[in-house]
């Protein structure tokens, strides 16, 4: 008698297609906070965004004519490149497993390939040529409050703005702004942060938090960042793909997820990074 294949299982693999999408969405914040590009098949892997920089009107005297300006574009070069998990589920495996193993590993593969995202996205703060804070400052709301004011003050737009800093360093925002710590005066937000264990929105601007900011290289030190949703690129080829391969001589199938995306920074003067120390952390 045949053993489980992909033929006997078929209604099990399109769930893991469904389970690896909806992980990916769901934890993977990065992708929804900046501007995102789609590249059809066929198209190469690149895609260059032309960056029009911002032009000054001038007063004319009457009777005289308008000078020339001379507009030019710098384009900004996403490249893809493939990201990519492999397993061999056995045949033994999924018939003798209390749970739904191919679903299981959908979600464990949707997590790891929404985490690399997050972390190649979120690496890019430090590229941000303004910054606030310092290695030896802890976070705080006025921090945020000054990296929204050099925005504006570059004229950045306050609509799609967003903040994202490390949860060791959300301690100390959250401390802040709480009167059990540090804040009497905090009022609402004060009550979110005690109530609720999040920050919400700070002068306009929500705050999330995320594990994926790797500290700077001397424990306690992050770089978050509050930026513009076009400040950062990501271009992808397709989506979070799923392909199975029958191996006989191993008596299972090779379950591969893969993703083709590319990330970069597109406009420097819309993000401003903030590095802040834990108050967690040891710095030994």
């Amino acid at each position: 008698m045949a053993g489980s294949t992909t033929t006997t299982l078929n209604d099990l693999l399109p769930q893991i297609v469904a389970e690896a999408m909806f992980v990916a969405n769901e934890r993977s914040i990065m992708r929804g906070l900046v501007k995102n590009f789609s590249l059809p098949a066929g198209s190469g892997k690149t895609v260059t965004v032309p960056i029009y920089p911002t032009q000054t009107a001038t007063a004319l005297t009457e009777g005289e004519e308008v000078a020339n300006t001379e507009v030019s574009t710098n384009g900004v070069t996403l490249t893809v490149s493939t990201v990519a998990v492999r397993t061999l589920v056995t045949d033994l495996i999924r018939a003798s497993a209390a749970s739904n193993v191919v679903a299981d590993v959908g979600r464990l593969f949707g997590e790891a390939i929404a985490k690399k995202m997050d972390k190649d996205l979120l690496a890019l703060f430090s590229g941000f040529s303004t910054g606030v804070g310092g290695a030896s400052t802890a976070m705080s709301a006025a921090l945020i409050a000054q990296a929204v004011a050099r925005l504006r003050a570059n004229a950045v737009p306050s609509d799609a703005l967003a903040c994202v800093v490390n949860p060791f360093v959300a301690y100390d925002l959250k401390a802040n702004l709480t009167n059990t710590f540090a804040n009497p005066n905090a009022g609402i937000i004060q009550n979110e942060a005690m109530q609720m264990g999040y920050v919400g929105t700070l002068f306009g601007v929500p705050v999330f938090e995320s594990s994926n900011i790797d500290n700077t290289g001397t424990a306690g030190d992050y770089v978050g960042a509050v930026f513009h949703r076009d400040a950062l690129g990501l271009a992808m080829i397709g989506d979070i793909s799923i392909e199975t391969q029958r191996r006989a001589s191993y008596v299972g199938d090779d379950i591969v997820a893969s993703a083709h995306y590319g990330v970069g920074e597109l406009y420097d003067g819309y993000g401003v990074k903030i590095t802040a120390d834990s108050s967690l952390v040891d710095p030994a």
